[in-house]
């Protein structure tokens, strides 16, 4: 019984410990250092309303906005159920759905120039990868001209206006993110 009674307080000052203390003592100390992040690095638009995160991709249908990677999260974009469709390369399946995105994305955007941008129609492995490289974005710039009666140089700008260079200066490639992106378009043209 004696070892009984001190395996229990063992197990209650550790789940105590454990389970209570050092989260909110992490929860708390994030909040004071990283305010933005612990709270999940959200976008406000100008009247201060959140309107995304920086880190989970949206979707945008709209030929007058920049198209993020396709999601396999969930029914798409779903941040609850975030992940692959663990399709691989001999999957007849991903093979019909890159066909039929990329057949749309030629059809959608008709005066682009070169091959569709392999991340326009590959997932990212969470499926919420909010980025997308300055080509694909670059790629888009003819529909969304043409959408927003806009200088196509002038969209140019903007994206180079928001593209995020290389994590500190040498890990990744320089990338948009889409909802900033698409912001940035609204804030010059007015919303679509």
């Amino acid at each position: 019984m004696k070892n009984i009674i001190i395996a229990l307080r063992v197990a209650i000052v550790t789940l105590i410990l454990t389970g209570i203390i050092y989260p909110l003592a992490v929860t708390g100390i994030a909040q004071v250092i990283f305010p933005d992040k612990a709270n999940g690095s959200m976008i406000k638009n100008e009247k201060g309303e959140t309107v995304g995160s920086k880190l989970i991709a949206q979707a945008f249908s709209k030929p007058s906005y920049f198209q993020p990677r396709p999601s396999a999260a969930g029914n798409g974009y779903d941040a609850s159920s975030s992940g692959g469709s663990n399709l691989g390369p001999s999957s007849q399946k991903l093979r019909e759905r890159i066909k039929t995105d990329t057949e749309r994305l030629i059809k959608e955007n008709p005066d682009a120039k070169g091959p569709v941008p392999v991340e326009l129609v590959m997932a990212s492995a969470s499926g919420l990868d909010p980025h997308i490289s300055t080509e694909a974005a670059m790629w888009q710039i003819p529909r969304i001209a043409k959408s927003r009666n806009a200088d196509p140089e002038m969209i140019k700008k903007i994206i180079e206006n928001t593209t995020e260079g290389r994590d500190l200066f040498i890990f990744g490639e320089p990338r948009v993110n889409v909802l900033r992106l698409n912001m940035a378009l609204d804030k010059k043209f007015g919303k679509a």
